[in-house]
């Protein structure tokens, strides 16, 4: 069902035969996923555009750009560990082969040019262009397996967002350059140590292990281990809003110099309102 909070009525339906797993909504589209395919509706008359056959998908992975133009949606591809990129401004199709496990959980961009990924092992993070699939970073939530629930990119594509079953809430500076002007370029994330000695670590780096090139979050913020966590960037600058599926809601803020921990700016539960503080 359709429903027009506007004029408080229901303007149209869908029916299909199997379990909907998740709806994603633009202002001229209506995307619906099943365990094994998505539909793509045209908003204003609910036509059927395109159809996409997909691996099991019982999360309901899917994501699309917001801004204003072209659309672009990601969802599973045909193989384990793979994304597809649908360019429906480009009429292109693009697979990206993203991790050797299966694909848990990932984000698109607002202009859709990024893609974050995460696999069920849930130590990496990835980073690469929906254009032309090229790995542009490669972020580390840990050491341990985790399960991701939630990536989010910054609207300026400057910071990631990251939450797992570990309790742990991740910020992570990107390093990118997409053509950004002015204020709107990302800024590169705090180096762990001097550029002297990265730089002369810097011939070694094509045989150490993974664990060592891979890049540490910039600031975290500790919640309870074991519930499951959304994240998103708020409003304010630096800010991410945190929402739990216990019905819990925390705005924090984090020092985009300094890092560290995150400073806890309001904290609700709408579930138990006698338990705010």
């Amino acid at each position: 069902m359709i429903w027009d909070d506007h004029q408080s009525r229901c303007i149209g339906e869908l029916s299909f035969r199997s379990e909907v797993r998740a709806v994603r909504l633009r202002r001229d589209r209506i995307i619906v996923v099943l365990d094994h395919k998505i539909f793509v509706y045209n908003f204003a008359d609910l036509k059927l555009v395109h159809q996409i056959e997909t691996v099991p998908n019982p999360k309901g992975l899917c994501a699309v750009s917001q801004q204003q133009g072209s659309l672009v949606l990601v969802c599973p591809g045909g193989q384990k560990g793979q994304v597809r990129v649908e360019h429906y401004g480009a009429r292109r199709t693009k697979f990206i082969m993203a991790h050797d496990s299966r694909i848990a959980c990932f984000a698109l961009s607002q202009d859709g040019r990024l893609i974050a990924t995460a696999s069920t092992k849930g130590t990496l993070i990835r980073i690469f262009s929906t254009v032309d699939g090229t790995l542009l970073q490669e972020l580390r939530r840990g050491a341990d397996r985790a399960e991701i629930y939630s990536l989010a990119f910054s609207a300026n594509m400057q910071w990631l967002a990251v939450s797992s079953d570990k309790g742990t809430v991740h910020v992570f500076g990107l390093k990118v350059n997409l053509g950004l002007t002015g204020n709107d370029r990302p800024r590169p994330a705090p180096e762990p140590n001097p550029p002297a000695i990265t730089s002369s670590l810097s011939f070694i780096k094509g045989v150490l292990p993974k664990y060592f090139n891979s890049e540490w979050s910039v600031a975290q913020f500790r919640l309870h281990e074991g519930l499951q966590y959304h994240v998103a960037f708020g409003h304010q600058k630096n800010t991410i809003v945190i929402l739990g599926m216990d019905g819990s809601f925390y705005r924090c803020q984090f020092d985009p110099v300094n890092g560290g921990e995150m400073t806890q700016l309001e904290c609700y539960n709408f579930l138990k309102p006698e338990e705010t503080f």
